[in-house]
């Protein structure tokens, strides 16, 4: 066998493991919305975004634009109830998000870089989920935009706030044991070292558990009770 003849075989056994795991990282969001998955209002808040993270942590911020458009795909032909502008909304939301985070991880592969990612995602995700309800909620629910606008300080913004932040943490705590395990099992390459628990990460860790209690106690506080409700399927 010729070394071209070997170098492709190699590259498209990489390639056919990369669509799986990046398959795989799109089923395990998609499951999110089958466990976790709220209405505030006439928003949805669910953790399929933690997934779609991982998958650019590992192969990229284009790798996290595609799961992120395979979930919204996916969830479109088969859950929502919000047609393309939830679609649409969905996607900008998730890619804003994953694409954040993994594109400074990318270039960081650092403790330091996942952390700064996965803050920045936070303000970027809310930012262009504020901007997208001011363009597309209008059209959606048949109303004006100073409608809208009157929904942000109350509604729309803390929402966005405390499921990215909600999100960030969830992905902040699982990235390195899910990674390292799967590193262990051959299914992803092996990039930075192993993990190992210091004082930095115990600290770390702690903040975001501290970031998911105090998220999860907003939640039940802060917005109106009667509009919180689990998704029937």
């Amino acid at each position: 066998m010729s070394t071209k003849t070997a170098g492709s075989s190699s590259v498209k056994k990489l390639d056919v493991k990369k669509i799986s795991i990046l398959a795989m990282f799109t089923a395990l969001g998609y499951l999110c919305l089958f466990i976790f998955r709220f209405k505030v209002s006439f928003l949805t808040l669910e953790f399929k975004d933690v997934f779609i993270t991982l998958s650019g942590f590992v192969y990229g911020p284009l790798a996290a634009a595609g799961v992120a458009l395979a979930e919204t795909l996916l969830e479109l032909v088969t859950l929502s109830d919000t047609g393309f502008w939830g679609a649409l909304m969905n996607f900008a939301g998730s890619a804003a998000f994953a694409v954040t985070a993994s594109l400074i991880y990318k270039f960081n592969k650092s403790y330091k870089g996942a952390v700064i990612g996965l803050i920045a995602s936070v303000f970027c995700m809310t930012a262009v989920m504020l901007l997208m309800n001011i363009i597309v909620t209008p059209i959606y629910m048949k109303t004006d935009v100073n409608t809208v606008v009157k929904m942000i300080p109350k509604l729309l913004l803390p929402f966005n706030l405390v499921k990215s932040m909600l999100n960030a943490s969830i992905a902040f705590i699982i990235y390195k044991p899910l990674s390292q395990a799967f590193k262990a099992a051959g299914l992803i390459p092996k990039g930075e070292g192993s993990f190992t628990v210091t004082r930095r990460s115990v600290i770390g860790l702690l903040i975001a558990l501290a970031v998911i209690v105090g998220s999860i106690v907003m939640i039940f506080t802060f917005f109106d009770g009667s509009r919180f409700e689990i998704v029937k399927q």
